[in-house]
């Protein structure tokens, strides 16, 4: 369906009216430089992608793009806040919080082409400040259980 629904907006040319049309109500919305808005479409948990829609200060979509990629992975870095890098990638698939070790993990599930089900781990101290990150097949996905 996203496909879809991408195909029927252009960069330049398509309003937040459109975009909502194509994707609905946004998770969030997060300001973005020049009075842009940047509209979150989490695809979690179920599904392996998330969609950062940039509307700009003209009320017109300047940029629609998936997130969950190797590239914006590797921008994670330790100290970062979790604020900055819920902006960065969209809301996890789970959040599991690990009190005796005082850390909280998020995952993301993503598709590792051309087509395995990963997951990306972000471990936050308890001042949710990035400490390490990681990345492994997905337990749930069909290909990757034990029989």
């Amino acid at each position: 369906c996203d496909p879809q629904r991408i195909d029927a907006l252009e960069e330049g040319v398509a309003t937040e009216a459109d975009v909502r049309k194509q994707f609905g109500e946004p998770e969030k919305i997060w300001d973005a430089p020049g009075g842009a808005r940047t509209f979150e479409y989490s695809r979690q948990p179920a599904g392996h992608r998330n969609y950062m829609i940039t509307i700009g200060a003209d009320g017109r979509m300047s940029a629609l793009r998936q997130v969950l990629t190797p590239e914006n992975f590797a921008k994670v870095q330790p100290g970062m806040m979790m604020e900055d890098v819920r902006k960065m990638l969209g809301k996890p698939m789970k959040v599991t919080p690990y009190d005796l070790k005082r850390e909280v993990v998020y995952d993301w599930r993503y598709l590792e082409p051309p087509n395995t089900s990963m997951l990306f781990s972000v471990v936050f101290n308890t001042d949710y400040r990035v400490l390490r990150t990681g990345s492994m097949p997905d337990p749930q996905a069909p290909e990757n259980k034990v029989q």
